[in-house]
């Protein structure tokens, strides 16, 4: 199969021209995904200490999902055209003021503004959308699977990072303290973004993106539809079990710091998913890898959820499911460049994505919905393995042929 070639220029860049833009956006992605991963280990102490559900916790969560894929598209069509280096400054700032405005929010409607707006636009503007966008124009085709694996590896590290030590900060300085000190470490990303910066345009391009052009030739396409709903149950199951999953072992009778370590192993583990699957993908078809990716996630919930639980079947299913975790992201990304081309790869990367949260949304206000309804997840847990099985078999029928290529092929 061929793949386009690199588009910054007649020939393949040097690798300095990119293996900066890269270490400088995997540590933005290591504070961004790390700081984000550790909402979950809020939602005990939060909730009693507002006197508040855990739908109304959920909620606000859910919006934040929804807000990062619409603030995502919008983010990274301004970043197609003028860089991202504005995208990251702004994402910072809202990023540093949503932290601060969720430790002192008193009401539902406080929490579901600073957590769920505020943070959501700004991690749009800080995220997997906009660092793997910047790296795709710079980076050959030969290597961006791997490049894109990097960029998610760097940010599951950032998850096995922040997690103990998010733990650590609740136990012994108190939540308020602790999202504090959150928005001080995530304010370096503001001081990155110029390692980043992304400003200049590809040439060739300037200022001649049209953006309406990029959209007319991937809503045109079934393919693309097929990897939008895709994408659609990984966030479905990613952020329920990144939300609900300490909770859920809470309910079980098992300490606290079980959850905290089970979220922060699944993010060690995909640093070396994200990794693979990077190199996989440059060898292998990418749909293929993806569908056999969410067949595999629905086996592991599933065994896990049927094993009787201990300490050491957390452990397993963490390291098990980390595998599995975001190793989609670098194959989705690299499947829409491969398909549609780098040209507009923020804006049809963040409307992909867009699917990706609509179903993070339902992942994460269900399984608070279900849970203060039922007073059990056993439904929500039934929802993310069938879906996942609904993803294995939407990942087929998908062309993964260059758009060009296959016009050439109509015509001839």
């Amino acid at each position: 199969m061929s793949v386009p070639s690199s588009p910054v220029g007649a020939g393949a860049p040097a690798a300095s021209s990119y293996l900066k833009v890269l270490l400088f956006g995997c540590a933005i992605l290591v504070i961004s995904t790390g700081a984000r991963s550790s909402f979950g280990l809020f939602l005990p102490e939060m909730t009693q200490a507002r006197g508040w559900s855990r739908e109304t916790f959920s909620l606000a969560i859910a919006i934040q999902n929804l807000m990062w894929g619409i603030g995502g598209s919008f983010l990274g069509a301004m970043a197609d055209k003028y860089g991202s280096l504005r995208t990251l400054l702004l994402g910072g700032v809202l990023y540093v003021l949503g932290l601060l405005g969720m430790a002192w929010a008193e009401t539902g409607l406080g929490l579901t503004f600073s957590a769920g707006l505020l943070i959501g636009v700004a991690i749009g503007g800080t995220s997997f959308g906009i660092i793997l966008a910047t790296l795709g124009k710079l980076v050959p085709a030969e290597k961006r699977s791997l490049a894109f694996g990097i960029g998610v590896a760097s940010g599951s590290f950032g998850q096995f990072l922040f997690l103990p030590l998010a733990g650590w900060m609740i136990a012994d300085l108190g939540w308020q303290t602790a999202l504090v000190l959150h928005a001080v470490i995530v304010g370096g990303i503001v001081l990155l973004a110029f390692g980043v910066r992304g400003d200049a345009p590809v040439p060739g391009q300037g200022a001649e993106v049209r953006l309406a052009d990029g959209l007319r030739d991937a809503f045109g396409d079934r393919s693309f539809h097929l990897l939008f709903w895709g994408y659609f149950v990984c966030g479905l199951q990613i952020v329920f079990l990144q939300l609900h999953l300490p909770a859920y072992l809470l309910d079980k009778g098992m300490p606290g710091k079980v959850g905290a370590a089970a979220i922060a192993l699944i993010g060690l583990f995909n640093v070396i998913g994200s990794l693979g699957a990077g190199m996989l993908g440059q060898r292998y078809p990418k749909k293929w890898l993806l569908s056999g990716i969410y067949i595999a996630r629905s086996v592991v919930i599933g065994l896990f959820l049927l094993a009787p639980l201990t300490t050491w079947s957390v452990w397993l299913f963490s390291a098990a499911i980390g595998l599995l975790w975001l190793s989609t992201v670098p194959l989705t990304n690299a499947l829409v460049g491969q398909v549609w081309g780098v040209k507009y790869l923020g804006l049809l990367g963040g409307i992909v994505f867009f699917g990706h949260q609509i179903g993070s949304f339902l992942g994460a206000w269900l399984g608070g919905r279900f849970f203060d309804q039922f007073g059990n997840y056993d439904l929500a847990w039934a929802l993310v393995i069938g879906f996942g099985l609904f993803a294995a078999l939407v990942h087929a029928p998908i062309d993964p042929r260059p758009l060009g290529e296959r016009r050439v092929a109509s015509a001839a």
